[in-house]
C-alpha cells in the first residue's frame, strides 16, 4: 500500500488494539502509526545493531504524505550509509537539553552576585543568630566589598580578596580578621548548597590573631567619663551615663524603648529580639539610672506629632547611632575638662584608648573587687551562655534577680563615689563585700 492522502484518511486502528503500523510499499521503512484515539504519525522504521528502531518524522497534518516520504528517503540514506538516525536524533536532543541546562545554570550563577549572596546568607544562615550579628555582619561585608557587590559571587578569587583584606589590615587589623571570618562563613554556607563552586576566603592568609581586650578603666577615667557625659546634651549625654550605669551593650541601650521601662522605672525589660543571645533580659535600674530617666522627656515624631517610642532619638523615628562620633566628642570633652583642671592644653593630653565595650569589663572588674560572684556578673552583663563553661554554666540556670539588682546598685554607688572623690580609689578597707 502506498501511503497517500486518500489511504491515510481511511486508515483506523483495529478494535481492541492501542495502535497499528501501516507500511509504505515504495519507500522501505516508511510507515504510519495510527492510535486508537485517531492520532496519525509518520515514522521511519529500520533495524540497527540487532534492534528495531523507529524514528518519528512528524504528525500527519503537519506533514503531507509527500513531505513525509521525502524526509523518510533522507533518513533512509543515512541508514544505508551505516548511521543510526534515531540514535543520533536522541543524542542531539540530549545535548541540546544539556546545553539549555548549562545556560540556565550559567544565568543563575551570574544572577547570584555577591550582594545577592550576602542577602541570602543573612536570610538563611543567620536566621537564628543574634539580632546584632544578623545586622552587623552582612552590613560590614557590604560596606567593605562595596565595589564587588554586582560581581557574580562565583567569580571572586582568593587573590583579590587577599589583596583587599591586606589593605584593610594596614589600618584596621581586627576588622580585617572579622571580615575574613564572615566571608569564609558565608561562602562555606553557599558552597554546601552548591551555590558557588568553591570558597575564595578559605586560602586567604591573615597575619596574627585577634586577642581578647583587657582594657579596664581606672577610677579616674570612670569619673572623667561620667563628668564629660554629664556635660553633654541629650541624647548622647544621658545615653552615655546609662551605658555606664547599666553595663549593657551599646546597641541595646541606644535602642531602649519607653515601653521596656517598668512604670516605677525600677526595671528595664529587653525582648529577645534585641539581645545578643536572643533571650529576654531584665536589667535592674539603680537609683541614679532612674533619676536620669525621670529627667528625660519623650521626643515627638516630626511627621506624625506622636511621642517617639525610643528613649534616645535625634529624629523621633529611630534610635540614635553614630557611636564613633559620639565617642570622639566624649573624648574631646574629657580632654577639655582634664586640661582645665590640670592647666594644660587638650592637645597635650594622651589620646583615649578605650572603647564603649570596655565599660562592661570595667564594671565586672569592680564588681569582683566588691565581692560580686562571677556568675552574678555574667547574669548582669547577659553573657552568651554558650561561652560559659564548668561550674559557672550551672549557675546560669538561675536568674538571680535580687543579686543582680544588688550588684548594679553597688556598681552605681561606686561610680558616684569615685566621681565625688575625683577618681581616687578608696582604700581596700573601705570595700564592703556583697553577700553572694
Amino acid at each position: 500500500m502506498k501511503l497517500t492522502k486518500r489511504e491515510i484518511d481511511r486508515l483506523t486502528c483495529p478494535p481492541g488494539k492501542r495502535d497499528a503500523m501501516f507500511m509504505d510499499d515504495e519507500v522501505k521503512g516508511f510507515g504510519l502509526r495510527v492510535t486508537e484515539r485517531g492520532s496519525k504519525v509518520f515514522l521511519f522504521q529500520y533495524r540497527f545493531a540487532g534492534r528495531v528502531r523507529r524514528m518519528v518524522l512528524g504528525p500527519y497534518g503537519d506533514l503531507t504524505p509527500a513531505q513525509a516520504r521525502k524526509r523518510a528517503e533522507e533518513v533512509r540514506g543515512l541508514y544505508l550509509a551505516g548511521r543510526d538516525p534515531a540514535g543520533e536524533k536522541k543524542a542531539h536532543a540530549l545535548a541540546a537539553a544539556a546545553e539549555m541546562e548549562r545556560q540556565t545554570a550559567q544565568a543563575a550563577a551570574d544572577a547570584l552576585t555577591l550582594g545577592v549572596l550576602i542577602t541570602r546568607w543573612q536570610d538563611g544562615a543567620l536566621r537564628d543568630s543574634s539580632a546584632s550579628y544578623r545586622k552587623d555582619a552582612p552590613a560590614s561585608l557590604r560596606s567593605s566589598f562595596a565595589g564587588l557587590l554586582d560581581r557574580p559571587a562565583r567569580s571572586l578569587t582568593t587573590m583579590e580578596i587577599q589583596a583587599h583584606l591586606d589593605d584593610v589590615a594596614l589600618r584596621y587589623p581586627v576588622m580585617a580578621r572579622r571580615l575574613h571570618a564572615c566571608g569564609r562563613s558565608m561562602f562555606g554556607w553557599a558552597e554546601k548548597r552548591n551555590l558557588v563552586p568553591g570558597n575564595p576566603f578559605s586560602d586567604v592568609v591573615m597575619e596574627g590573631r585577634e586577642t581578647s581586650r583587657e582594657r579596664v578603666l581606672t577610677d579616674a577615667e570612670i569619673a572623667a567619663v561620667w563628668n564629660a557625659a554629664e556635660a553633654m546634651p541629650y541624647p548622647f549625654g544621658p545615653f552615655l551615663r546609662l551605658l555606664l550605669l547599666t553595663l549593657q551593650r551599646r546597641n541595646e541601650v541606644a535602642g531602649m524603648r519607653w515601653a521596656e521601662i517598668s512604670p516605677d522605672r525600677s526595671t528595664w525589660s529587653l525582648p529577645g529580639g534585641r539581645v545578643k543571645n536572643s533571650k529576654g533580659h531584665i536589667v535592674h535600674l539603680s537609683a541614679p539610672a532612674q533619676q536620669i530617666l525621670a529627667e528625660l522627656q519623650s521626643v515627638a515624631d516630626p511627621d506624625t506629632g506622636a511621642a517617639s517610642p525610643y528613649v534616645f532619638t535625634s529624629n523621633g523615628r529611630s534610635p540614635i547611632s553614630g557611636f564613633s562620633k559620639a565617642k570622639k566628642r566624649l573624648d574631646e570633652v574629657m580632654a577639655a575638662q582634664a586640661a582645665e583642671n590640670g592647666g594644660k592644653k587638650p592637645s597635650a593630653l594622651p589620646e583615649q584608648d578605650w572603647r564603649f565595650h570596655d565599660l562592661r569589663r570595667t564594671g565586672t572588674t569592680v564588681m569582683a573587687r566588691l565581692g560580686v560572684g562571677h556568675h552574678i556578673a555574667d547574669k548582669v552583663l547577659n553573657h552568651v551562655e554558650g561561652a560559659i563553661k564548668g561550674v559557672a554554666a550551672i549557675y546560669q540556670r538561675h536568674d538571680y534577680l535580687a543579686e543582680r539588682a544588688a550588684a548594679l546598685d553597688a556598681w552605681a554607688a561606686y561610680v558616684l563615689k569615685v566621681v565625688k572623690e575625683g577618681g581616687i580609689e578608696p582604700p581596700a578597707s573601705n570595700v564592703v563585700p556583697l553577700r553572694r
